[in-house]
């Protein structure tokens, strides 16, 4: 992949490319994972190994992320720790989310305080 390469991806585009899994990877560059995931019916992801963002494309419903449970729509951003349960739910078959992993396995951890530096 050329460095300067434009890569654009739809989601009409990637959608009709979707798999019996309905995840669709558009893009992997080192950690990077970008992919298209449009369930039906219900969501059964398990916990994955990087941490995650998604970014709510069409539809509503709700969205679990360890014991909280909030709506979300069209337009919605979630960050996902590595390693914590998490799944969307009561979604309609419009949904669709891109799916952004990144970092290395376990998850990339916050600093306690700057490098070099100290909290206070």
């Amino acid at each position: 992949m050329s460095r300067t390469a434009c890569h654009k991806f739809s989601p009409a585009d990637c959608a009709a490319q979707l798999p019996d899994d309905r995840y669709f990877v558009a893009l992997t560059r080192g950690t990077l994972e970008v992919g298209l995931y449009a369930p039906e019916g219900t969501d059964p992801q398990q916990p994955h190994d990087q941490d995650e963002c998604y970014v709510v494309l069409k539809g509503e419903g709700r969205f679990t992320m360890g014991d909280e449970t909030v709506p979300f729509r069209s337009g919605d951003f979630f960050f996902v720790p590595a390693g914590v349960p998490h799944r969307f739910s009561d979604f309609d078959d419009s949904f669709k989310v891109w799916v952004i992993f990144y970092g290395p396995k376990g998850g990339e951890h916050l600093m306690r305080s700057p490098p070099g530096g100290s909290s206070s």
